[in-house]
C-alpha cells in the first residue's frame, strides 16, 4: 500500500480486505513517549506483569498522555468512517512482549451474529462493521518480532475460526510487516492470530485502542467499581470526551 492513503481508499480495504495498514501515524517523539509511558505502568486490577508478556488495561484512565492516541489524525477519520461518527472507544491496552512471547491462535475477536458465507461472498452486499481495533506499533515489526497475522478477506466467512482451523478456503494468515509509527486498523470478525518473538533481546511494544459502534457498549474494567479520572477528563478534547462516552441523548439514554 502506498504510504499514505486517502479515507475512501482505506475504508474500501476494510470492506473488501478487513484490515488496512496506516504508513507514519506517529512520530519519532510520540514513539519514544509511548514506550516510556509503558515502561513506567504498574498493573492494577486485571493487568498483569508475566515471564513473557506485560498486559494493561484502560491505559487512557491513567494520565492525560494517553489521550491523544485515541484519536490520532488519519486514524480517527477512519475510524469514524466505519463506525459512524458517534462511535466510542470500548479499549486502550498497553503490551510488551517479550522473548519467548507466544501469540493467540487463529480467531476472531467479535461477531455480531453468522451469516450464510454465500450471502457474504455477493460483491453487492457490504456487511457493516461493530467493532475495529487499532494497532499502533511502537518498534520495527519484522518477521521475529511477533507480528500481527490475518486473513485478508476472512471476515467474509460469516463465523469464527472452528478449533484446529488454520485457514479459510486454503489461504492463511499472512504476517503484517511494518513500521514504528504505524498503526493496523482491523474489523472484529477478520481471522487474524498472533505469532512468536523469536528475538533474543528485543521486546515488542504495542497500543491497542479498540473502538465500537454507539450502541456496543463500553465495558470498563473493575466495571461496578470505574470512575473517570478527572485529570483525564478535564484535559480531553470535546471528541476525546465523545470517545469515552459523552454522547449526545439517544432513544435508550
Amino acid at each position: 500500500m502506498p504510504r499514505t492513503q486517502p479515507t475512501t481508499d482505506a475504508l474500501r480495504a476494510m470492506h473488501e480486505q478487513g484490515y488496512v495498514l496506516l504508513r507514519e501515524m506517529l512520530q519519532p517523539r510520540q514513539i519514544d513517549e509511548v514506550r516510556a509511558a509503558i515502561d513506567r505502568l504498574e498493573p492494577i486490577h486485571w493487568d498483569y506483569q508475566g515471564l513473557v508478556d506485560d498486559h494493561y488495561k484502560c491505559v487512557f484512565n491513567r494520565d492525560p498522555l494517553w489521550l491523544p492516541y485515541l484519536d490520532l489524525p488519519g486514524v480517527i477519520e477512519l475510524v469514524e468512517a466505519c463506525l459512524g461518527a458517534d462511535c466510542h472507544v470500548i479499549g486502550q491496552t498497553a503490551w510488551r512482549s517479550h522473548p519467548g512471547f507466544v501469540g493467540g491462535e487463529l480467531h476472531a475477536d467479535y461477531l455480531a451474529m453468522e451469516l450464510p458465507e454465500a450471502l457474504l461472498a455477493d460483491p453487492t452486499f457490504r456487511l457493516p462493521m461493530q467493532v475495529c481495533t487499532a494497532h499502533i506499533y511502537l518498534d520495527r515489526i519484522d518477521a521475529d518480532l511477533c507480528p500481527t497475522r490475518v486473513i485478508p478477506g476472512s471476515h467474509r466467512a460469516g463465523r469464527k475460526p472452528r478449533m484446529g482451523e488454520t485457514d479459510w478456503k486454503g489461504r492463511e494468515p499472512e504476517p503484517v510487516l511494518c513500521d514504528a509509527g504505524d498503526v493496523l486498523l482491523f474489523r472484529s470478525d477478520l481471522w487474524h492470530a498472533g505469532s512468536r518473538n523469536r528475538t533474543a533481546d528485543r521486546s515488542r511494544y504495542l497500543l491497542q485502542v479498540h473502538y465500537g459502534r454507539r450502541m456496543v457498549a463500553q465495558k470498563f474494567s473493575p466495571y461496578l467499581q470505574w470512575h473517570f479520572n478527572p485529570d483525564v477528563l478535564g484535559a480531553a478534547t470535546p471528541r476525546q470526551r465523545r470517545l469515552l462516552g459523552e454522547h449526545e441523548a439517544s432513544e435508550y439514554d
